[in-house]
């Protein structure tokens, strides 16, 4: 037998199958022992069962006990409970503690460029582009070394600007 027959006999047993299906049960338990057997087992178990069940008796009608069930259940739910009232400090708690923790990484960002803005105002005089005239030559030299540039130019002296230039021709 199995778990959707057993179920039909309880069903049986609780009164809860249409009168055609009940017909057909009783029919099948009548042919079958093993469900004859369940069928009076579930029996006298209900019944062993409902001689220990106290009905308890109310003193009000069904309509009136389940509404002072409903009035206590709104009652608590109107009671405004202690995170309500404390709500604000906890919504400002959770907006300043990462707002501080901000507050703190920019501040410690600051002393830390602070830091390198004085050490690289120190480098500045040696980072700084230079240009240089050389006085035994007529070469300049500019260089900068946060580029990473140098030029290297040559000035040529006026006189030696008017020097014809020989023009090719035959070997004597």
């Amino acid at each position: 037998m199995n778990e959707e027959q057993q179920l039909k006999l309880q069903a049986l047993l609780d009164s809860e199958l249409p009168e055609r299906e009940a017909r057909e049960i009783l029919a099948w338990t009548q042919r079958d022992t093993a469900a004859a057997a369940l069928l009076t087992e579930l029996r006298n178990t209900r019944q062993a069962i409902s001689k220990f069940e106290t009905h308890p008796t109310i003193p009000e009608s069904r309509e009136f006990y389940w509404s002072k069930i409903e009035r206590g259940i709104q009652r608590l739910e109107a009671v405004p409970t202690r995170a309500s009232e404390a709500s604000i400090f906890f919504r400002l708690r959770r907006l300043l503690l990462p707002s501080t923790v901000v507050a703190v990484g920019l501040v410690i960002t600051g002393l830390v460029e602070y830091s390198r803005m004085g050490t690289a105002s120190a480098m500045d005089d040696s980072d700084a582009p230079t240009v240089e005239a050389m006085a035994d030559s007529d070469a300049t030299t500019y260089q900068d070394k946060a580029d990473g540039t140098t030029l290297v130019w040559f000035s040529v002296p006026e006189d030696s600007q008017s020097t014809p230039a020989k023009a090719p021709g035959v070997a004597n």
